[in-house]
């Protein structure tokens, strides 16, 4: 049986497999951390404070992968499609809306 799950729904973070936010916490510490802050917010510098990025998870993959107006390096020859999603999974976990 194939169950269909609206986009919507397929971005919440109550989707991520079993370990994976846990996964993401140590990807973003490893490779994150140093310009977004360790709790995802660095007033030092102009990155943005992660705990408000919009819930959107198509904006979250294609920054990450791309690059942002040259501030952020791309990062699709350096993360896996998976460390990208589990990166994905803990921020969206830590969202303050």
């Amino acid at each position: 049986m194939i169950t269909l799950i609206p986009a919507a729904a397929q971005q919440s973070s109550a989707l991520d497999l079993p370990g994976q936010t846990d996964q993401g916490k140590m990807t973003y510490a490893k490779n994150c951390s140093h310009c977004h802050g360790p709790n995802m917010v660095n007033s030092g510098t102009i990155t943005p404070d992660l705990r408000g990025f919009p819930d959107d998870k198509t904006r979250f993959v294609t920054t990450v992968k791309q690059g942002k107006n040259g501030k952020m390096p791309p990062w699709t020859d350096i993360l896996s499609e998976q460390e990208i999603a589990d990166v994905w999974a803990f921020v969206s976990s830590r969202r303050t809306p």
